[in-house]
């Protein structure tokens, strides 16, 4: 079995479609082993987004990823990591699938409603960031 983190950006949180999230990644047989909900500081989103430092997007990245609150959970499953980014679709909704989270809830390529871990090594430090052992359940 295998985790991923998954979270809801504000985009999706604002605008009151974290149910329809849920149920979408309950719906593909994805298990949610730990959740909730934070708001990030300026500085812990810098701290989490860290491997983009370099890139131009960064500021605007951690600007919009602290301003408002997240939903953020572990999910578990055979090749959840790869089923996870399969659900949530291209990182530019407009390039999305069909049926795709993006493509059914994002706004753009930066308000594009979810984000999802890219690897196993990626997975397990960002699990780490947000979630200790005694938070994940199941």
């Amino acid at each position: 079995m295998e985790r991923t983190l998954a979270i809801i950006k504000p985009d999706a949180v604002e605008r009151n479609i974290i149910g329809e999230i849920v149920k979408a990644i309950e719906g593909e047989g994805l298990v949610i082993s730990a959740m909730k909900m934070l708001h990030l500081t300026k500085k812990q989103a810098e701290g989490f987004y860290y491997v983009h430092k370099d890139k131009p997007f960064f500021d605007s990245l951690t600007d919009y990823m602290s301003s408002g609150p997240i939903v953020v959970m572990v999910l578990s499953g055979e090749n959840v990591i790869e089923r996870w980014r399969k659900l949530m679709g291209a990182t530019d909704p407009a390039k999305a699938e069909e049926g795709t989270i993006r493509k059914r809830f994002g706004l753009n390529i930066e308000r594009n409603s979810v984000h999802g871990s890219d690897s196993p090594e990626s997975a397990k430090y960002e699990i780490s960031y947000f979630f200790n052992a005694l938070e994940i359940v199941r």
